[in-house]
């Protein structure tokens, strides 16, 4: 095993990536080879460290030292002054910077880290690492001093719910698939992740993969498994890699396979690969994905725990409920539950993303009230615009105005405001945002996603998606409001999975709580956020305009006409709406009508 005398971790949230995290760990691992050093300081890769609005950001262990706002010229001098001449890098200090919980690894004093405790602080393709971090301490607990039946009751007394979505207790699936009399039976880790914007079940398999196939042998164990597979799709390269680096560290310590641990127990993994379609996070569309059929789901019942994959009782959670089981075993089902809310116990991750000071990958206990995650973890809307509205759960959530900034978090209370919990996507929007056209992108999205099994689903959302497109072109009519009420029942109702179940859940927010900017854009054809460029104009303030000819001279379809130091003139039969104009103008003399 090899030491190191420092570890560095690197911000890989997507704003420090936006400013150029993958450039700067590049830079200091040739750096570290050009000094020599590559041998005794070990750069990983981690999510959120705190301060991503001042990245790219770096943390140096043991010494606790926050770097931020470096470039890739940066780190040749940062190397030389603290790796070989053992001086803190004052310039690049973050002086903001706040205290550390050390015992979760948290940034902030509101977040919790449970499943994402080791991303970052291991190595994910050394299972040495994880093993000197208690890993698989669980399952060896399980296989010594638990029967089956007592693992059960243990996770069904902390209180998890399933990560996915729906929120099922993960002990009553189990349960279910365990008195289910036929065999084989199945452990199935849902990795498909498709959400917009999401990005936790990447995070945890790219930088804790173990934790996961250590929950799934666990509840392998627990429901008489033998076989597990985890259903990833092809777009996480990263993810599926260090995944199968795992699966063979653990099979050569002889954690998977036969007799695991001298206990008779006997179970192996098996990744495959999905395609990329969003349906196919659908339990029965993932699992016919797996038996090579077409990723379509089916009418329940049979259950999966009844009858699943090769019609053989089966067991399905996400990466996010598997990882969060061997803590639940090593530190107690009271523990568990003592984070939450009453119906939703312990911590969740969630994606924050949008327009937000702070986005990225955050760890909390259930029950923290939105305003907390957006003002407080999140700090606030981007350049200190309005709060509009934030949509939970997904491409098949719901938006919430400012009404609901201090509804907790969990299960359901996201329901009776009209929203999910989804797999844990939030999607900032500030008060510049068009929500007809948001409700737009994600019906586009879900019509384009959908098997086209089901008729309500396949053909219902084509023509919720025609009518929005017509909306935001400026050709709806009265009669646009009803059909699209008329529609969004009848899917919901006649659907045949989730999907097209919750598909008009954006359409329908919008009617509740964006009914008077729906209103506008059919009847005033207008857009009063300014986004829907078929609703907009672009003029020119004649007392702003110096007739300097930079808009006319950027304009690329020649709408703009004037001669120099006079006021120049928009043609609005010629103009494209593209917003050069006002973008390349120093006089603020360009406007939106």
């Amino acid at each position: 095993m090899t030491y190191y005398r420092s570890h560095v971790l690197v911000c890989v949230d997507p704003e420090c990536l936006g400013k150029g995290a993958h450039d700067i760990e590049d830079s200091l691992q040739d750096e570290l080879v050009s000094q020599g050093l590559i041998d005794e300081v070990q750069v990983l890769e981690t999510s959120r460290i705190g301060s991503c609005f001042n990245g790219p950001e770096l943390m140096v262990y043991p010494e606790g030292v926050h770097y931020v706002g470096l470039t890739k010229d940066d780190i040749p001098y940062l190397v030389e002054e603290h790796f070989l001449k053992g001086r803190v890098a004052q310039k690049f200090i973050d002086k903001e910077v706040k205290a550390v919980d050390e015992e979760l690894s948290a940034p902030t004093a509101k977040e919790v880290r449970v499943v994402l405790r080791n991303c970052g602080a291991i190595d994910p393709e050394n299972i040495e690492d994880y093993i000197a971090q208690d890993g698989y301490q669980a399952l060896g607990k399980v296989l010594t001093e638990f029967t089956p039946e007592q693992v059960i009751d243990h996770v069904l007394k902390s209180g998890l719910r399933g990560r996915g979505g729906a929120g099922f207790p993960a002990a009553k699936k189990w349960q279910l698939c365990r008195a289910s009399l036929d065999t084989p039976k199945y452990v199935i880790c849902n990795a498909d992740e498709g959400d917009p914007g999401a990005f936790m079940n990447r995070r945890v398999l790219e930088g804790d993969p173990h934790s996961v196939i250590e929950g799934m042998m666990i509840a392998a164990y627990a429901i008489g498994s033998n076989q597990g597979y985890v259903y990833c799709r092809a777009e996480y390269p990263i993810a599926v890699r260090t995944l199968r680096i795992a699966i063979e560290q653990a099979r050569a310590m002889g954690l998977l396979g036969k007799n695991i641990l001298g206990s008779g127990f006997d179970f192996d993994l098996e990744v495959r690969i999905g395609a990329g379609a969003f349906v196919c996070g659908e339990e029965t569309a993932l699992m016919a994905s797996i038996e090579g059929n077409r990723g379509e789901p089916r009418p329940r019942p049979p259950f999966p725990a009844v009858r699943g994959l090769f019609g053989k009782p089966s067991n399905i959670n996400n990466v996010e409920t598997y990882a969060n089981v061997p803590q639940i075993i090593l530190r107690g089902a009271e523990w568990f539950a003592g984070m939450g809310t009453e119906k939703s116990k312990g911590t969740k991750t969630f994606a924050l993303a949008g327009d937000i000071k702070r986005p990225g990958l955050i760890e909390v206990p259930l029950g923290i009230t939105l305003r907390e995650v957006i003002f407080e973890i999140g700090g606030g809307i981007k350049d200190d615009k309005g709060f509009k509205a934030i949509q939970t759960g997904g491409p098949m959530g719901g938006c919430l105005t400012p009404e609901y900034l201090d509804t907790p978090i969990d299960y359901e209370e996201l329901a009776k405001a009209g929203s999910i919990m989804g797999s844990g996507g939030l999607v900032v929007m500030d008060e510049e945002t068009c929500m007809v056209d948001i409700a737009r992108y994600f019906m586009d999205f879900i019509q384009e996603e959908s098997c086209g099994k089901c008729t309500p689903c396949r053909v219902g959302t084509r023509r919720m998606l025609e009518i929005l497109e017509r909306i935001c072109a400026g050709k709806g009519t009265p009669e646009d409001i009803p059909t699209l009420e008329m529609l969004s029942t009848q899917i919901r109702q006649d659907s045949l999975c989730g999907l097209g179940q919750g598909a008009p859940n954006p359409v329908v927010s919008v009617l509740k709580h964006f009914r008077p900017e729906l209103e506008a854009h059919i009847y005033e054809k207008k857009c009063p956020a300014k986004v829907c460029k078929a609703l907009i104009r672009y003029e020119i303030q004649p007392d702003a305009c110096t007739g300097c000819t930079v808009c006319a001279r950027n304009c690329p379809v020649g709408a703009i006409s004037g001669e120099r130091r006079q006021t120049h003139v928009i043609d609005p039969d010629i103009c494209i709406r593209c917003g050069i104009c006002k973008q390349v103008c120093n006089f603020n003399a360009v406007v939106i009508e």
